[in-house]
C-alpha cells in the first residue's frame, strides 16, 4: 500500500524542485513512486496543477482521489464557504474519502499566494537515506503523512536541516 505525504513549501517553485528530485531518486530506483501532484498558486491566486504518475490499472488508479481533494480544497472557493455555512456536513464528506478536519485547516492555512504544496504516494523506497539526504535542506512542512512517526520525523528533519 502507498504512503501519502504532503508538504507545504512557502515559494511557488519550490515543490516542483522538490518533485524533479524525487523524478532522479525514482529513476535511480531509490524510491518508487505512484503518484505526484504540486499545486503552486501564484501572487495572483491562480492555481496551477501539475501532476505526474504512474500508468496504473484502472481499479488501482488514485487520480480520482487527488482530483477530488484538490478540487475540494485548494481550486474550489465553494468549499470555503461551505465550511463557514456547514462545517459538519463538509468535515463528514471529507472525512469519507478519508480527509481530515485538521488537515483540510493546515492545508489551507499553508496555501497561500506565492506558495506550493507537494502531494505524493510513494510506493516504496528502497533507499531511504538516499532520499533523506536529497530533500536535506529543500525546506517545506509535512502537513499530512501516512509514514509512521519515525520516519515523518525523520523526513521533517531532512527538510529542515541546512543544506
Amino acid at each position: 500500500m502507498s504512503k501519502m505525504v504532503v508538504i507545504a513549501y512557502e515559494t511557488a517553485d519550490k515543490a516542483v524542485e522538490v518533485r524533479s528530485k524525487l523524478r532522479r531518486l525514482q529513476k535511480e530506483q531509490a524510491i518508487d513512486i505512484d503518484e505526484m501532484l504540486v499545486a503552486i498558486k501564484d501572487d495572483d491566486g491562480e492555481v496551477s496543477l501539475l501532476q505526474s504518475y504512474k500508468a496504473l490499472p484502472a481499479a488501482g488508479s488514485t487520480h480520482g482521489f487527488w482530483n477530488t481533494l484538490v478540487g475540494l480544497v485548494l481550486v474550489n472557493p465553494a468549499l470555503s464557504m461551505a465550511r463557514l455555512q456547514n462545517p459538519s456536513a463538509v468535515s463528514g464528506a471529507l472525512a469519507e474519502v478519508g480527509v481530515d478536519e485538521g488537515f483540510v485547516t493546515d492545508l489551507a492555512a499553508s496555501f497561500l499566494s506565492g506558495s506550493s504544496v507537494l502531494f505524493c504516494l510513494i510506493r516504496d523506497a528502497a533507499a531511504p537515506e538516499r532520499v533523506f539526504a536529497e530533500l536535506r535542506g529543500t525546506g517545506g512542512r509535512v502537513l499530512e503523512t501516512t509514514l509512521n512517526h519515525e520516519e515523518e520525523e525523520r523526513l521533517q528533519v531532512a527538510l529542515r536541516a541546512a543544506s
